[in-house]
C-alpha cells in the first residue's frame, strides 16, 4: 500500500494533511494561503458561506491576509477533496459544512427562516442501507435534507398585549 493510499483512509490525519494529499493528486501546490483557509474553516464547526470566511479572515489581527479569489478557489477545491459539502438554504444561499472528520448526519431546514437543524438517526441509515442492498447498490454515504417549518416560525410572532386587548 502506498503512503498516499494509507493517508486517504487514516482518520487521524488533520484536514490540512488531507487537503495536501488531495492537492498532490491534482498536481497543485500547497500554498500558505490555502493552509490558512483550511485552518480557519476547521477552527469551529458552524455552517458558513464564502462571505463569512472572507470576513473572518479579514478580521485577523496578524498579517496572514488572503484574497477573496483564493478563498473561493480553495473552498471549491476543499469540496472536491471531500473536506466540505454544500447545503442549500431556502433563500437560495448555499452554506458549507464539514464533511471530513465529522460524523454522518442529516438536516431539517426551515423554509421560512432558513434554520438548519442537524440530526442523526440510526433507523434512517439502516433503512437506506437495506434499500440500497435490495437494489444491488453499493452505498458510499447518504444525504438527507428535510424541508418544513421550524417550531419558532410555526408559533408566529409574539406581540405585547395592548390595552385594547383587555377591553
Amino acid at each position: 500500500m502506498s503512503d498516499l493510499s494509507q493517508l486517504s483512509h487514516d482518520p487521524d490525519f488533520s484536514p490540512v494533511e488531507k487537503f495536501r494529499e488531495f492537492l498532490l493528486t491534482k498536481n497543485l501546490r500547497t500554498t500558505r494561503e490555502r493552509e490558512i483557509i483550511v485552518d480557519e474553516v476547521f477552527s469551529d464547526h458552524e455552517h458558513f458561506d464564502t462571505d463569512e470566511i472572507v470576513a473572518r479572515l479579514g478580521n485577523r489581527t496578524d498579517s496572514k491576509r488572503v484574497s477573496r479569489s483564493s478563498v473561493y478557489r480553495t473552498l471549491d477545491l476543499m469540496e472536491q477533496a471531500g473536506l466540505l459539502r454544500k447545503v442549500a438554504r431556502p433563500n437560495g444561499r448555499e452554506v458549507y459544512e464539514h464533511d471530513y472528520g465529522y460524523p454522518q448526519h442529516d438536516h431539517m431546514i426551515c423554509a421560512k427562516c432558513g434554520e438548519l437543524i442537524e440530526f442523526h438517526n440510526d433507523e434512517i441509515s439502516e433503512l437506506i442501507e437495506k434499500i440500497a442492498s435490495a437494489e444491488g447498490f453499493l452505498r458510499t454515504g447518504h444525504r438527507l435534507e428535510v424541508y418544513g417549518t421550524c417550531e419558532s416560525c410555526r408559533r408566529g410572532p409574539r406581540r405585547k398585549i395592548s390595552k385594547l386587548d383587555l377591553i
